[in-house]
């Protein structure tokens, strides 16, 4: 009777450890995800939104051994594992290292846990095909399916473009309007003067936009037209899977037979030579037949790394049409165009003078900011104010906040005057000194948080009466003087940028 007895008493204590053991992995494993959120967050502002959602936001942390200080990250394929173990391997030892001194091996893994998907089909029908390469999908089943799939997306000719971002709702000024225009004749009945048109602006600046506009318009003129719209990274996906099964050929006919294909972030294509080489001839390709060809990047063809010549020469034949930062005039036209789909929100002119000049990054971090600050106030009742704006978007004004001083503002107003800036501060009242030093109380008083009387102290200890007469004159000036617009105008460019 003892032995049974005891039977119980030790299946119950077996159960409360395997209970303390799985509360403590459950532990470990909430404390892996918040630590990893704040690297994640990190890299983010380190890295930019697009290269860290392409790359690092899939990373999700998984084993870690407390006894080699090894911890496991886990990538959905084997392609997105081998690029960011190649880039960003370091980066990540390093933040985990400086998070968790325990960590001293970060290791970077497909994830085990992935499912089988549907076998690979080409076309719209017909029967499946076994890839030649068996032993890759046995032992890689996801990625062949992942790879498998994006192919077939490409060999269907989908076009996948967003049919809301067209010329329409791209608001154009002084910054962008080379690649506007440029971007709308690509698009045209008539044939271009200039192929391929390459897009370069640095991230959130409109270039993704403009690519699905030259899309959406093109085919509207041309209903029959094949598009295709890719990222560079995967072109190289889709290369790749055609050379593991065996299907080159199909992989050049079909991209060949596109009428105008465009490729975004071709600065991910760097280092992939074969990849590079089957990009070449399909530009020479289609080039030939007369197709169209756009391509986007955030760097200048001659600043990509790892790109050979050839290549290289191709993307700069065409036209190359920068994309500058939005100026705030451009800042102001695109929170007034995007507020034309909340008529039943009132928004402060106030409020959007503040996000114009403060949420200066770039215009996806704008629009983002506004759509934030609108849905909050519809979400709790509350009218959109200044004050809610400043409560609401703490992060994104810290980001794009750049402390201009006054020394700077004067620095820079006695440049483009071609002054001395000991002039700013004389008690001269010549007017090739005096309008000069006029402008920069009043962008002062603008682009800084200081009072009329601390200016004043800066410009020589003059009264806060003579800064309040300065700022009101500029102010006068630039509704009557469009000279004195314009140079106001460039100044707040070169100190806002």
């Amino acid at each position: 009777m003892t032995g049974f007895s005891e039977q119980p008493a030790q299946f119950a204590g077996k159960k409360a450890k395997l209970v303390r053991v799985e509360m403590e992995e459950d532990h470990e494993a909430l404390n892996l995800a918040a630590d990893w959120a704040d690297i994640s967050q990190g890299l983010r502002k380190d890295l930019g939104q697009q290269v860290h959602g392409q790359w690092i936001k899939p990373i999700q942390p998984g084993n870690y051994c407390k006894e080699t200080g090894t911890l496991d990250l886990y990538l959905p394929t084997e392609f997105s594992a081998s690029w960011v173990q190649d880039r960003f391997s370091d980066r990540l030892s390093l933040a985990w290292k400086i998070a968790r001194p325990d960590v001293r091996h970060v290791r970077i893994l497909v994830h085990p846990g992935r499912k089988q998907l549907p076998e690979l089909r080409l076309g719209s029908g017909g029967s499946p095909r076994r890839p030649a390469n068996d032993s890759l999908a046995q032992s890689d089943p996801m990625a062949a399916a992942l790879e498998g799939e994006a192919f077939a997306t490409l060999t269907q000719g989908a076009a996948n473009i967003d049919a809301s971002q067209t010329f329409t709702s791209f608001v154009t000024g002084t910054s962008n309007v080379l690649a506007a225009n440029a971007a709308q004749r690509m698009a045209a009945l008539e044939t271009p003067q200039f192929s391929p048109l390459y897009l370069k602006a640095a991230t959130g600046q409109g270039k993704t936009h403009l690519l699905h506009a030259i899309g959406h318009a093109y085919l509207a003129s041309h209903p029959s037209a094949r598009i295709f719209y890719c990222s560079a990274e995967r072109f190289m996906v889709e290369f790749v899977q055609a050379l593991r099964h065996n299907q080159m050929m199909e992989f050049k006919s079909r991209l060949r037979g596109f009428d105008l294909l465009l490729v975004d972030d071709i600065q991910f294509i760097i280092g992939k030579a074969s990849a590079q080489e089957e990009l070449l001839y399909t530009i020479d390709a289609l080039l030939a037949e007369g197709k169209r060809l756009v391509f986007a990047a955030d760097r200048a063809p001659q600043a990509l790394d790892g790109v050979e010549p050839r290549l290289l020469s191709r993307l700069s034949m065409g036209l190359v049409a920068d994309i500058q930062s939005a100026d705030i005039e451009l800042r102001r036209s695109i929170l007034e165009s995007r507020l034309t789909r909340f008529a039943s929100v009132q928004v402060p002119a106030d409020v959007i003078e503040f996000l114009a000049r403060t949420i200066n990054r770039n215009v996806r971090e704008l629009v983002g900011g506004l759509n934030k600050l609108i849905a909050y106030a519809q979400l709790t009742g509350q009218a959109v104010s200044l004050q809610l704006a400043e409560e609401q978007l703490t992060d994104i004004l810290s980001a794009n906040r750049r402390r201009i001083t006054i020394d700077e503002i004067q620095r820079t107003v006695c440049q483009f005057y071609r002054i001395d800036k000991t002039e700013m501060s004389s008690k001269r009242r010549a007017r090739a000194v005096v309008r000069p030093r006029q402008v920069a109380m009043y962008l002062a008083k603008v682009l800084t948080p200081r009072s009329y009387p601390e200016i004043g102290r800066k410009f020589g200890g003059r009264d806060h009466s003579t800064v309040i007469h300065a700022v009101r004159l500029i102010e006068e000036l630039r509704t009557r003087d469009a000279d004195m617009d314009g140079d106001v105008r460039s100044l707040l460019r070169q100190l806002e940028s």
